[in-house]
């Protein structure tokens, strides 16, 4: 047989073709050599460890922040949201009121072992001074709680023995309502939403059905849409006096850009308490402005207008204290404009107010955004200010909340105040994203 006639004995392959295929197959890559760092680790080892050591060390810097954080900001907010829906006062205070309502659904006025109940708790309440922390969480729905307690404690320390519903009725008719069982039944849970409801105006009438307040009682709602109003008005007023400033800033020279740099910072270096003092000291009716007024003619002696401790006060005085958080977001914008785009908007023939009107302005639409959201936002929470300067029909709902937590001690209506103003302001947020963009917003 010739030799290229040889075939392979398992498939039968020609010998030559066999020989050709091994010619042109690629040849298998070489193994590549071990790659060893300078103390003799493998370098992938080693590449590892240091990524590994390296994200340590990062968070070893963000820890502290992330730390202070979370106690100075998430925490109070999660405790402020908690307080909200949780108080346990009635339910701890008065355990065998509270047992009685877990065991019996029926609304309004209940039987004898209810009143025995009741009874028994005003005593160990008195005894253990924890009866006014109990007549002033009922008295968040019944206005006169507070004393109907402390009166029938007086009275149930001369009740000895049973019955104890016509006693306690013989002492305050209140006890035979169903208005005071139905609130202390809801008080009885210490998981509650009724302190949203009187947030927004609400209540629950006999029959536990959500219904309005009262007229003379309806107060939140209304400061809610004052501090809305308020906020947005003073933005408004803040955007317009600040893009003047802003834009001069901007596109004067460096050395007198500097100098009218200092004159916006300068508020910040006196504190928020004198400069809202000072206010009073200009706007007052013997003030400043009026004499000036007075001086010139443009008012007449009994003719002083009144421009403190009402809204215009709190306008004035909070429009100078956040003009410069408008100012900054708007320079910041500005100052990355190309001047080449105006004249080139005015040498294709546009008058300098519509180059303005189509080519700069829509280019400061984040300055605009965040600087109207960061001051809007201020505006809302702002206590300090209309407290001096406002008086009654200049007071915010922060007021309000600093009122429930100070004097009143209702810590959980406050709550509920705060966790509505803090979802109006995350809703603020989300329509920001969506019309602008977070990443577009620039504060300075």
């Amino acid at each position: 047989m010739s030799r290229t006639g040889m075939t392979s004995e398992k498939g039968g392959k020609p010998m030559s073709d066999m020989l050709l295929d091994a010619r042109t197959a690629p040849a298998k890559p070489a193994p590549r050599p071990a790659i060893f760092s300078a103390d003799g680790t493998p370098l992938k080892q080693a590449l590892m460890r240091a990524t590994r050591r390296a994200r340590w060390r990062a968070f070893a810097f963000v820890a502290p922040l992330g730390l202070f954080i979370l106690l100075t900001f998430a925490f109070p907010i999660g405790q402020m949201l908690w307080l909200s829906v949780y108080n346990p006062t009635f339910a701890e205070s008065m355990p065998r009121t509270t047992a009685f309502f877990g065991s019996n659904a029926a609304l309004g006025v209940p039987d004898e072992a209810a009143f025995e109940a009741l009874a028994l708790d005003v005593k160990d309440a008195q005894a253990s001074r924890e009866l006014g922390q109990v007549g002033t969480r009922i008295n968040y729905s019944v206005p006169g709680a507070n004393s109907l307690f402390k009166k029938t404690a007086r009275g149930v320390a001369k009740i000895e023995a049973a019955p104890y519903k016509d006693q306690l009725i013989a002492i305050d008719a209140q006890w035979g309502t169903p208005a005071m069982w139905d609130s202390m039944r809801r008080a009885s849970s210490s998981l509650t939403g009724d302190f949203y409801l009187a947030a927004v105006d609400l209540t629950r009438d006999e029959t536990g059905s959500i219904v309005h307040m009262p007229a003379e009682q309806s107060i939140y709602v209304m400061l809610f849409i004052r501090t809305l109003w308020l906020s947005a008005l003073i933005a408004a007023i803040c955007l317009v006096l600040g893009f003047p400033v802003a834009y001069l800033l901007a596109t004067l020279p460096m050395r007198t850009s500097n100098l009218l740099m200092v004159l916006v910072l300068l508020p910040f270096w006196t504190a928020l308490l004198v400069r809202t003092t000072a206010w009073l000291v200009l706007l007052q009716g013997q003030g400043v402005l009026n004499n000036i007024m007075v001086a010139l003619g443009i008012v007449s002696e009994d003719g002083r207008l009144e421009m403190i401790y009402n809204r215009t006060g709190t306008i004035i005085a909070m429009v100078h204290i956040l003009l410069p958080f408008m100012i900054l977001p708007l320079f910041s914008v500005m100052k990355t404009i190309k001047p080449h785009y105006m004249r080139a908007a005015i040498s294709m023939g546009a008058t300098p107010a519509l180059a303005f009107r189509k080519v700069y302005i829509p280019q400061t639409i984040p300055g605009i955004g965040a600087g109207t959201l960061l001051v809007f936002i201020l505006a809302i929470g702002y206590y300090i200010t209309p407290a001096l300067v406002g008086g009654a029909s200049g007071q915010l709902i922060s007021n309000t909340i600093a009122f429930h937590m100070l004097s009143s001690l209702n810590w959980s209506l406050a709550a509920a105040l705060g966790a509505i103003l803090l979802a109006g302001v995350m809703l603020l947020y989300w329509l920001y994203d969506r019309l602008v963009g977070i990443d577009n917003m620039k504060l300075g």
